[in-house]
């Protein structure tokens, strides 16, 4: 191995001092932005309506023409759905990552396993349908039933959440669970 430069190198002063950790840049600021493309694609995942090429550029801390790059990119793999011409808006194309995730269960766990989270999951929507006493967390007005039942805002709004998530991830694993090719998006 070569010897770094000299100016590379601490003398002996420089040798005795600790260094000072709080002028340093946080790691995760070193770590984001690594892959352009990790970039794009997170700002991508964060869509929850239509937005623009700059709209993503800006969430992703990335230039204007390199979103249009990946956009359009993204766009041809199904990633995102073009919903206006001028000016061009994006939306995420969530039956394509609901596909990636049913492909992505099927992969990483057996059916054993996905027959016991699929258990857990339906156990935990059937507690919190009790619960609230409705057929749907949309039937759910947060401020009324927290109102009607003396419990916070932030409790009733995490409850009828994770009611939510129970239901997505019941559909995800009932289609992981199909004996069909799984290749059909919802």
């Amino acid at each position: 191995m070569e010897e770094p430069r000299s100016e590379l190198k601490a003398d002996a002063a420089e040798r005795g001092e600790s260094p000072d950790f709080d002028t340093l840049a946080p790691p995760a600021d070193l770590v984001r932005g690594d892959r352009t493309r990790d970039d794009f694609f997170d700002a991508v995942l964060g869509l929850d309506s239509p937005a623009t090429a700059s709209e993503v550029a800006d969430l992703a801390g990335h230039g204007v023409d390199a979103a249009r790059e990946y956009l359009d990119w993204f766009e041809r793999m199904g990633i995102v759905t073009q919903v206006t011409d001028s000016p061009a808006t994006y939306e995420r194309n969530q039956a394509y990552l609901n596909w990636r995730r049913v492909q992505t269960l099927r992969t990483d766990y057996t059916t054993e396993e996905l027959l016991d989270l699929l258990k857990t999951e339906s156990e935990r929507a059937e507690t919190l349908a009790r619960e609230f006493d409705v057929a749907s967390p949309d039937e759910i007005s947060i401020a009324q039933y927290a109102a009607e039942t003396k419990r916070s805002i932030e409790e009733v709004w995490e409850d009828r959440s994770a009611w939510q998530t129970a239901r997505r991830r019941i559909a995800l694993l009932e289609r992981a669970l199909t004996t069909e090719s799984g290749d059909a998006a919802v």
